[in-house]
């Protein structure tokens, strides 16, 4: 028993890892459609300028690393295990590019804010609404892995996982 939920995943588990960063990155999409009414209430301050860091600062190094993972080590293994993935993977593969395309624009847009750039509540929209759809999908493809591709191979991309940070 964790009585103070202290458990920590690691790259042992890979899947667990991609889980743990879909929760992050829904922490902050969750954050950023606050933003909104944070910024009406309180304007462009300190805290908002630090959330908005963090929150580049995950998309713009995170995200792609995760995506990675998955595109170059956890979907080619699935294959290998499930072919008949294949179209989903290659739908959620076609969602990573749309996703890489609406950040890029949403975090121009954020660096804009610190120049008294109005915020544009359409482009968070766009950009959160493309995670709510695609993080259910890709569960359920990392439930698949977990039950079908043999834990001591999921060691190995998970290996590969941590080397591609430490690169």
């Amino acid at each position: 028993m964790d009585l103070f939920n202290t458990q920590s995943v690691t790259f042992e588990q890979p899947t667990a890892m991609l889980r743990a960063c879909h929760g992050k990155v829904q922490r902050f999409c969750s954050q950023l459609n606050m933003l909104e009414g944070y910024l009406k209430q309180y304007g462009y301050n300190n805290i908002a300028e630090q959330s908005i860091a963090q929150i580049r600062h995950y998309f713009n190094v995170a995200a792609p690393l995760h995506h990675q993972d998955e595109e170059e080590d956890f979907f080619p293994l699935l294959l290998r295990y499930t072919p008949e993935a294949h179209p989903i993977i290659q739908a959620l593969e076609a969602e990573h590019d749309t996703l890489h395309r609406n950040w890029d624009e949403l975090n121009q847009h954020l660096a804009d804010l610190a120049h008294g750039a109005p915020l544009n509540p359409e482009l968070i929209a766009r950009f959160t609404a493309g995670y709510d759809f695609h993080i259910p999908r890709e569960e359920q493809l990392f439930d698949l892995g977990d039950q079908k591709i043999p834990t001591e191979e999921l060691r190995i991309i998970g290996k590969r996982m941590a080397a591609r940070r430490q690169g």
